[in-house]
C-alpha cells in the first residue's frame, strides 16, 4: 500500500496537489461511470430511457453521497489519530466502520426497491418515462451493499493518506460499466434496465477486485477479525463527524431533488434537458470536490497535530488554487454547454434545454472553487456541524425558494438554474464569518495561554 502521506510538515502546495490529483481522477472516473449510463441510452434508446436513466441516477447520486459524507467520519477520525501520532486506534476505527456501513447497506438494499415506484412518483417522472425510471431506481438500489463497500474503502484509505487505492477502484468499475452498457444497451437495447444492471454489476466487479487486491497488502497498524465489532467510543467520534456531513449531504440532494421534480412539471424535454445538464455538471465540478476532499485529508491531520497555522495556510493555497480553475470551468459552461450537453444527447431541444440551465451553473463555477476548501478545511476541523447548518439554510431558504419562484415568474430554464449560485453566495458569506469567529477565538486561547 502508498506510505502513508505526512501533510504536518515540509512543502504545503506540491504534497497537496500530488495528494489531489489522484482524487480528481477517481471523481472523473466516477462521475464518467454515471455518465456512460445517459451517453450509451442517449444514443440508443428513446428519450423515455434518457428521462428515466437522469431521474433514476439523480436519486441514487443522492443516495451515494449520503454514504459518502457519512463516511467522512471515518476519514476524519483517521487523520486526526495519525497526526496526532495514535495509528494504534486505526484496527478499531475501520473494524468499527466496517460494522456500521454493513448495516447501512443492507439496510438500502431492502428499501430502496421496495420504494422505487414510490420515488418516481415523488419526483414527479414524466407519465412516458415512469416506468423506466422506477426500473432503474430498483434495480440499483439492490447494488447499495456495493455502493456502501466502495465508498467505505475510499474513506480509510484516504483517512490514511493515500488517494491511489480508491482511484484504481473506480477504474475498475467504469471499465467494466463501460463494457456492460455496450453489451445490455447498445447491444441488446435493453435501454434504462440494461443502463442499471451494468451500473450493479460493475460496481461488485470492482468490489470482490478491490479487497483482493488489499488482502494482499500490510496495512500500518494491526487489523484483525476481532477489531470487526463496534467500539462505542470510535462510533461516537464517526457519529459526531459523519452525520452533520451526511445530513446536510442528504438534504442539500434532496433540495437538487425538488428543483428537478419543479422542473419535471415543464415537461419531457425539460426534464431530460436538465437531466443531461447535470451530468455535465458531474465533470465541471469534479476540480473544487478534488479539492474539498483533499483539504480534509490535509486539514484533519494538521489540526490533529496542534499545526492549525499550517492548516491555515494549506487553505489559502486551495483556494487559490482551485478558483485559478473555475474561470475555465465558467467559460466551458456559460458559453459552450451546447457542445458539452450534445456529448450526451442527439435530440436538439434536449439540448437546447440543458444549456440554457447549463448557463447558471456556469456562474456557479466561479463560486464553489472558493466555497468548497471552506467546507474541506472545516470538515477537517471536526467542525461538520456548522458545515450541516450552512448548506441546509442554503438549499432550503435560497436555493429552492429562488428556483420555484423563478419557475413561475418565467418558465425559463436559466432563471430556474440561477438558484444555485444564489445559495452558494449565501454559503461563502457563512464560511467567512465562521472563519473569522474561528481566528478570534484561537488568538483569545493564545493570550489565555501567554498570561499563565
Amino acid at each position: 500500500m502508498e506510505q502513508i502521506k505526512d501533510f504536518t510538515r515540509g512543502p504545503i502546495l506540491r504534497p497537496l496537489l500530488a495528494f489531489s490529483m489522484p482524487i480528481l481522477l477517481a471523481l472523473f472516473l466516477q462521475a464518467l461511470y454515471g455518465a456512460v449510463d445517459l451517453l450509451v441510452v442517449g444514443k440508443y434508446a428513446l428519450a423515455r430511457d434518457v428521462s428515466g436513466v437522469a431521474v433514476g441516477s439523480q436519486i441514487m447520486q443522492t443516495v451515494t453521497g449520503l454514504v459518502s459524507s457519512f463516511a467522512m467520519g471515518t476519514t476524519i477520525l483517521l487523520g486526526q489519530k495519525i497526526g496526532a501520532g495514535r495509528r494504534d486506534e486505526g484496527g478499531r476505527i475501520i473494524g468499527t466502520s466496517v460494522v456500521i456501513f454493513f448495516l447501512v447497506g443492507a439496510a438500502l438494499t431492502v428499501l430502496v426497491p421496495l420504494l422505487s415506484a414510490a420515488l418516481a412518483r415523488a419526483m414527479n417522472a414524466p407519465e412516458e418515462a415512469f416506468a423506466e425510471t422506477r426500473r432503474y431506481i430498483a434495480i440499483c438500489g439492490f447494488g447499495s451493499v456495493m455502493i456502501v463497500a466502495y465508498n467505505v474503502l475510499g474513506s480509510v484509505m484516504r483517512g490514511l493518506g493515500d488517494s491511489r487505492t480508491p482511484l484504481m477502484t473506480v477504474a475498475i468499475a467504469s471499465a467494466c460499466n463501460i463494457a456492460g452498457d455496450l453489451l445490455l444497451v447498445a447491444g441488446l437495447h435493453m435501454g434504462a434496465a440494461g443502463a442499471a444492471i451494468a451500473t450493479v454489476v460493475s460496481q461488485t466487479l470492482s468490489v470482490l477486485i478491490s479487497l483482493l487486491i488489499l488482502g494482499r497488502r500490510t496495512l500500518p497498524f494491526s487489523f484483525t477479525r476481532r477489531d470487526i465489532r463496534i467500539d462505542r467510543g470510535i462510533l461516537r467520534r464517526i457519529v459526531r463527524f459523519g452525520t452533520p456531513i451526511a445530513l446536510q449531504d442528504l438534504l442539500v440532494g434532496l433540495s437538487f431533488l425538488v428543483i428537478l421534480a419543479i422542473v419535471n412539471t415543464l415537461g419531457l424535454t425539460a426534464s431530460a434537458g436538465v437531466g443531461v445538464a447535470e451530468k455535465v455538471c458531474a465533470f465541471i465540478m469534479l476540480i473544487p470536490l478534488a479539492f474539498m476532499q483533499a483539504m480534509s485529508a490535509y486539514v484533519a491531520q494538521n489540526h490533529g497535530a496542534g499545526e492549525n497555522a499550517r492548516a491555515e495556510r494549506g487553505l489559502r493555497i486551495a483556494v487559490l488554487v482551485s478558483t485559478a480553475f473555475g474561470a475555465g470551468m465558467f467559460w466551458a459552461a456559460f458559453f459552450h454547454g451546447d457542445l458539452l450537453c450534445g456529448i450526451f444527447a442527439r435530440d436538439a431541444d434536449v439540448i437546447a434545454a440543458g444549456f440554457d440551465y447549463l448557463r447558471a451553473y456556469g456562474i456557479d463555477c466561479l463560486l464553489t472553487c472558493f466555497l468548497f476548501c471552506f467546507i474541506g478545511f472545516f470538515n477537517g476541523l471536526g467542525e461538520t456541524g456548522f458545515v450541516m447548518v450552512q448548506g441546509l439554510a442554503a438549499a432550503f431558504l435560497v436555493r429552492i425558494p429562488v428556483a420555484w419562484w423563478m419557475s413561475r415568474a418565467t418558465g425559463r430554464l436559466f432563471f430556474i438554474g440561477l438558484g444555485v449560485p444564489c445559495a452558494t453566495l449565501v454559503q461563502i458569506l457563512a464560511c467567512f464569518l465562521f472563519y473569522a469567529h474561528i481566528r478570534k477565538k484561537e488568538r483569545r486561547i493564545a493570550h489565555a495561554e501567554n498570561d499563565i
